[in-house]
């Protein structure tokens, strides 16, 4: 794939370029039928800041790095959550994800303790045995779809982890829930991009009972823990506790909100960054080769525990190098306060920005042959030694606002990968299309599914 070409400086700044598009409509159309494959043609043919007209409302493109730093880091107090961040309100609320300002400052200080390293570590043991009686049911030969395995998998251990509840009877009403929030997710984003007020929820009533179903299981979780007795070190109780300046708790419906936040984002972007992890290996078998004689070498036929971590640098590689070609938070909007300047160009006051992590991640400038999955870019970490810029590669975002969940979801990543890679070969199944569906995540459309075959022991 060519580089995209390279930005032309001003000497005054004015708007960047970008298609023109349709009388009325401008360039709406096109991004409804494929939002990833526009966004990447804008990038290739116009340049590092592209202008997009979406009927009234415009929105501004941004590719390299630098401009990215500049809106997470450098200049982040200047920018707040784009428009279309209200299609994901309508599920969650005033959480971690949604909140701004103040309110979202303190939220974020009341939930980052149960992310501390030491919090993490503890969780492993519930990671493990969570992937283990996933492998127990797995069957030598049997085919199934992965995806859904591991969105089953990752939402019992997050529910387990922060919330001390089992989910395993609720795994298939949550997943169904998700199915339709997510399904409605690209028409709620462009509505709330487009126009001030919501479509009411009454009006699309598969959403409104999926919603339902969502607050009637996570409504069950909190009053359990609030009629119980018996103090728990985890993140609900933290947030149970917690009190505001005036020693106020948080009132049900902040509480409902994050913990909605953390059960369905906590697990969901695990989930996907595994699925494309597993469906890369079965593309490459040297890769698998590589990946299976360090499982050996570190792990022989036990489960791994924390302390392996550091060892299991390949298995971190691929996951890397999974998340880089498919990070499962693939675009992040922004609105900007003021007007600024990005990459030579003006940036008027109240405008949407696009960030796109999968077009930046797959830029030729910074990954040589982007489109090819190559663990080994990571033998030498490029963002780490200077070889790239910081944001050429961000799957958990950056700045003040990057995962709370970031250690936590890579740990368990890692352990779930190493548990899969060292029992099972995993063969796609030829006839199954494999496609992606940009929506909150880069999820497959159709799943992913594989033929497990028992790996023979070690020993």
């Amino acid at each position: 794939m060519p580089a995209a070409p390279a930005t032309a400086r001003k000497t005054s700044p004015g708007l960047p370029p970008g298609p023109r598009g349709r009388f009325l409509l401008g360039s709406l159309v096109e991004l409804s039928r494929d939002w990833l494959g526009f966004y990447k043609r804008c990038a290739e043919e116009y340049g590092d800041v592209v202008h997009v007209r979406l009927a009234h409302v415009s929105v501004y493109l941004l590719v390299h790095p630098r401009d990215i730093e500049t809106v997470l880091v450098t200049q982040a107090g200047n920018f707040t959550k784009s428009a279309d961040y209200r299609a994901l309100a309508r599920v969650l609320g005033n959480g971690l994800l949604t909140s701004e300002g103040e309110f979202w400052k303190r939220q974020r200080g009341l939930i980052q303790p149960a992310f501390h390293r030491q919090n993490i570590l503890a969780y492993a043991q519930v990671m493990t045995e969570a992937a283990g009686r996933m492998l127990d049911s797995w069957k030598n030969e049997g085919e199934r779809n992965i995806h859904d395995d591991l969105m089953c998998v990752t939402l019992q251990i997050v529910a387990q982890c922060l919330y001390g509840a089992e989910v395993s009877g609720s795994a298939e009403r949550v997943g169904q829930a998700m199915e339709v929030v997510m399904q409605r997710f690209v028409i709620n984003a462009s509505l709330a991009l487009l126009f001030f007020l919501d479509m009411p929820v009454f009006l699309a009533r598969r959403e409104q009972r999926a919603i339902r179903d969502l607050d009637k299981i996570i409504g069950g979780i909190i009053r359990k823990r609030r009629s119980s007795n018996q103090p728990r070190e985890d993140l609900l109780d933290m947030l149970l506790r917690a009190r505001d300046t005036d020693g106020h708790p948080m009132s049900d419906t902040q509480l409902r909100d994050e913990v909605m936040t953390l059960f369905l984002a906590g697990h969901e972007t695990t989930a996907i960054a595994l699925s494309w992890a597993c469906y890369l290996i079965a593309q490459n078998p040297h890769v698998e080769a590589a990946l299976v004689e360090e499982l050996r070498e570190v792990l022989g036929d036990r489960v791994p525990i924390p302390d392996d971590l550091p060892r299991l640098r390949y298995t971190e590689m691929v996951l890397k190098e999974a998340m880089r070609l498919y990070p499962a938070v693939w675009g992040i909007g922004r609105k900007a306060i003021s007007d600024c300047e990005l990459g030579g160009y003006r940036i008027p006051a109240g405008s949407n920005l696009f960030i796109l992590q999968w077009r930046t991640q797959r830029d030729a400038r910074f990954f040589p042959d982007p489109e090819r999955f190559d663990p080994e870019r990571w033998r030498d970490d490029p963002v780490r030694s200077g070889k790239i810029p910081r944001f050429a590669y961000f799957p958990f975002g950056g700045g003040p606002r990057v995962c709370v969940g970031a250690s936590f979801a890579m740990m368990e990543a890692t352990l779930l990968l190493a548990m899969i890679q060292q029992g099972f070969h995993l063969e796609l199944v030829l006839d199954h299309p494999v496609e992606m569906f940009a929506t909150v995540t880069l999820r497959p459309k159709y799943g992913i599914r594989v033929i497990a075959k028992r790996r023979r022991s070690a020993a």
